[in-house]
């Protein structure tokens, strides 16, 4: 049985202001239908035999993951289970827990790993060189997938290929860390080196053989979170064991396993390939215009050459600008030259070490039960619209440091505050006042907007004690 299993973590954060801790990489569309958590959902799951994959993700994004799975066409009919992470541990870990869960479906389980959010056009060309590593898996052999270099790239690691194995395979001789430029120069002249995209094809019990050889402390820390989880799995998911997963290693599949292998082969794709990993490589998949310059979303240049501009919500025009970068989001623009593409995740880090928030959450925040989107904010007050899906509920809750002032756009709300319980209709308010308990839910068919109007010494989102809460958060 051939398992897909997609590796979706990671806050790719050489794609801010995109991408964020709470709304990371592969949930993003880059200017198509599907984000690129889909198209690889799309192009693995006709290659699924039993209608069974896996996503290995944070606990954090099942909810936004669920959704993603059922909005896709390409993905009825099929099984596809969370393996939910406490927190990341990189991708050997990801890769232990996937083998032992996919083992556990079928002892003889072959597992094609695809990272979630890189772009592969051609699929038809992707899907028949997974099924030809999958043949050589089914033999026993450990396969990684290896991209024909276009250019001296220095932001992927190479692998050196060696005489030829099965079919159009080779054997790895070696592997490369992201080179120098001048290295990379040297690597594209040899033409015997790949770029390592990261995919790969194994037999669950191969990749389980290898790690006992070769990561025994993984794969034991692994087999305890296993096992500390599995009673409570489902065809859903998988939520592991916090304390257990803590104790895995963290270190990726490559460090721990591959580079140590002696029998490894790598086979050189038939399709195009981009990780996705800066704004460079995002301009580089749309089609230019006679300048050089790439755009998504509502834009105009004058005289500039060689720029890549993308807005989400206004006209963002440039006047004469050469070799930049400019994402503009509702709370945040990112000006960047094109060579620096690689630095943007400094940013975040500095954002991070300032405790902003805009490394971590948009404006527009995506939520189990609906979104919020913060509206206005200054001392004492902050004004969000919040658009509850129909059926759903919030927590029921309370706040120390704020009140809320509550006024229907349209729908139908239902309201607890304190003992009571009422409905509020469409150009009606409500008031909750600070301490008291409180939950707001659309009983109706249609999405309920509610602009929401706090006041308070203290109105960050971790001001909120929940009681109940139908989606399991305690936080």
């Amino acid at each position: 049985m051939l398992i897909p299993v997609i590796l979706s973590g990671g806050s790719g954060a050489r794609l801010w202001p995109v991408s964020r801790e709470a709304f990371p990489k592969p949930f993003m569309k880059l200017g198509g239908e599907l984000s690129l958590l889909q198209r690889t959902l799309a192009r693995a799951l006709p290659l699924a035999e039993g209608a069974r994959a896996a996503i290995v993700t944070n606990r954090e994004y099942f909810f936004k993951t669920r959704e993603e799975i059922d909005a896709l066409p390409a993905a009825r009919g099929c099984r596809v289970t969370q393996l939910l992470e406490p927190a990341g541990r990189n991708t050997a870990p990801a890769v232990a827990m996937a083998a032992l869960w996919a083992h556990a479906q079928d002892p003889a389980a072959t597992l094609l790993v695809l990272p979630a959010d890189h772009l592969v056009p051609d699929e038809a060309a992707f899907q028949a060189d997974a099924r030809r590593a999958a043949e050589l898996a089914a033999d026993g052999a450990v396969v990684l997938f290896g991209v024909r270099p276009t250019a001296p790239e220095t932001g992927f690691g190479y692998i050196e290929a060696g005489e030829p194995a099965a079919g159009r395979a080779l054997k790895v001789r070696r592997f490369v860390e992201k080179p120098d430029a001048a290295r990379a120069v040297r690597f594209l002249a040899a033409g015997n080196f790949l770029w390592n995209s990261g995919m790969f094809c194994f037999g669950a019990q191969a990749i389980l053989d290898a790690m006992q050889r070769h990561a025994p402390e993984v794969l034991a820390a692994a087999r305890a979170a296993w096992e500390a989880s599995r009673a409570g799995a489902s065809d859903e998911k998988v939520t592991l064991d916090a304390d257990a997963f803590a104790a895995c290693p963290d270190i990726s599949i490559d460090y721990a396993v591959m580079e140590k292998l002696a029998d490894v082969l790598v086979l050189p794709s038939r399709f195009t390939w981009s990780d996705i990993g800066s704004w460079k490589a995002v301009s580089e998949q749309l089609e230019p215009d006679a300048d050089g310059n790439t755009t998504l979303g509502d834009t105009m240049l004058v005289g500039a050459k060689n720029t890549h501009i993308q807005s989400e919500d206004r006209l963002v025009a440039a006047v004469g600008v050469e070799n930049l970068l400019v994402v503009d989001t509702p709370d945040a623009l990112l000006v960047a030259s094109k060579d620096a593409s690689q630095q943007v995740k400094e940013i975040v880090g500095r954002l991070k070490s300032r405790g902003h928030e805009a490394a971590r959450l948009h404006r527009t925040v995506a939520r189990p039960w609906g979104t919020y989107t913060v509206l206005q904010e200054g001392p004492r007050f902050k004004i969000k619209r919040i658009e509850v899906k129909p059926k759903q509920t919030l927590s029921l809750q309370m706040h120390h440091h704020r009140s809320e002032h509550w006024i229907v756009v349209s729908g139908t709300a239902k309201v607890s505050c304190g003992e009571r319980s009422f409905l509020v209709a469409a150009n009606e308010s409500t008031y909750i006042p600070i301490g008291s308990q409180h939950r707001l839910e659309n009983p109706g068919v249609v999405d309920l907007v509610v602009i929401e109007v706090q006041c308070g010494d203290y109105l960050g989102e971790d001001d909120i004690v929940r009681f109940d809460d139908v989606y399991g958060r305690s936080s």
